[in-house]
This record gives structure tokens, sequence and C-alpha cells, in this order.
């Protein structure tokens, strides 16, 4: 990971980059869902499916490259760790370009307790269940923002040899797993509202 790339001035300042960095993913975000980002079109009930069965794609691939990324690194594999991170970052960005429409332009579902499939079970634990497990992925993503965009500014603005003298080893662990952990929910979720039980729709 070489710095020749890499502007000085973001080199120096890879605490506020970050911070400016994670205050403007925020802002889109909670624009979007306070309505004050009237720029998307009516996509209605079809087109939040559609997107949110494509984010549910693109954050599976996202887990199995953040894993690949982790085994990488742990094997002293720091090209294909960083590569794998990018793309694993890359990702990222193109679920949030999938969900702010998905959000500012559909609507939004609400889990119903009534199986899919005859097999599936409708115990009444699987309504709290779901509610926690999208509270605790939602916690995830927030609080693993700031700390993804630091782990990779550092990671694309220092050599190898800095990293393992700076605390990017530590914070990208936390990063790691604070990330995975949030996809893998979100996925579940995913699962559990729109393919093993019912929802309703209630357009913005």
């Amino acid at each position: 990971m070489s710095t020749a790339t890499a502007p000085e001035p973001i080199r120096e300042h890879v605490t506020a980059v970050t911070a400016v960095l994670t205050v403007v993913g925020y802002g889109l975000v909670a624009a979007t869902f306070g309505g004050l980002l009237p720029i998307f079109p009516d996509i209605g009930e079809q087109g939040v499916n559609l997107l949110g069965h494509a984010i549910a794609v693109v954050n599976t691939a996202a887990t199995i490259t953040l894993v690949l990324g982790w085994r990488a690194i742990r094997r002293g594999d720091v090209r294909t760790h960083r590569t794998y991170m990018v793309t694993s970052f890359a990702l990222i960005l193109l679920f949030l370009l999938l969900y702010l429409p998905k959000v500012g332009g559909g609507g939004e579902k609400r889990f119903v307790l009534s199986a899919s499939y005859a097999f599936v079970p409708t115990w009444e634990w699987i309504r709290p269940a779901y509610l926690a497990m999208l509270a605790i992925h939602i916690l995830l993503s927030v609080i693993a923002m700031p700390v993804v965009l630091y782990a990779l500014m550092l990671g694309l603005t220092h050599t190898p040899a800095e990293l393992r003298e700076s605390i990017h080893p530590r914070v990208g662990r936390i990063a790691a797993v604070s990330w995975i952990l949030s996809l893998v929910l979100g996925v579940l979720t995913y699962l559990l509202l729109n393919h093993l039980y019912a929802y309703e729709f209630s357009p913005v």
C-alpha cells in the first residue's frame, strides 16, 4: 500500500477526512429518511422489492469479500487483503446508491407474523427476534461507518510497514467484526421479511 498517490493533506489528516465523510454519509441517510431530499422517483412496492433483492445480493457479496480479506491479512497477504477490503467498500457504496432511492422513493415494509410457507413456524418470538436483529443491524451500521472509513483511509494512505506500527490492525478488527455482523443480520432480516414471513407495505 504505497503512499505515492496519497495527497499529503489527506495522509496527515485521516481523522478529519473520516469525520467529514461520516457526516456526509449520515446526512444523506437522515435527509432521505426525513423527506428532505425530494429527488427520488416514486418506485412503488415493486421497485422497493427489486431494490431490496439487489441490496441483499450486494450485502452477501460484501460479507464474503470481508471474510476473505480478513483471512488474507491473517496469512500476511497484504495485497490480497487490500483488494478485498477496497472491493468491500465499493460494494457498500453500491448498497448506498440502492438504499437511498429505496427509502426516498419507495416506502416501508412492516413485518407480519404470517408464514409464507406451510413448513415455516409462526412462533410468537419470531417477531421480537426480527425486531431485535433489525435494531442491532442498524446500530452496528451506524457504529461501523466511521470505523470502517478510518481503517480504509489509513490503509490507502500508509505503507504496510507504517500500518503495522499504527492502530490500523486494532481498528481494522473492530471495523470488520461490526461490519460483518451488521451485514449478516441485514441479510437474515431480509430473508425473514421477504421470503419466510409476510409484510405490510406503506408507501412514502
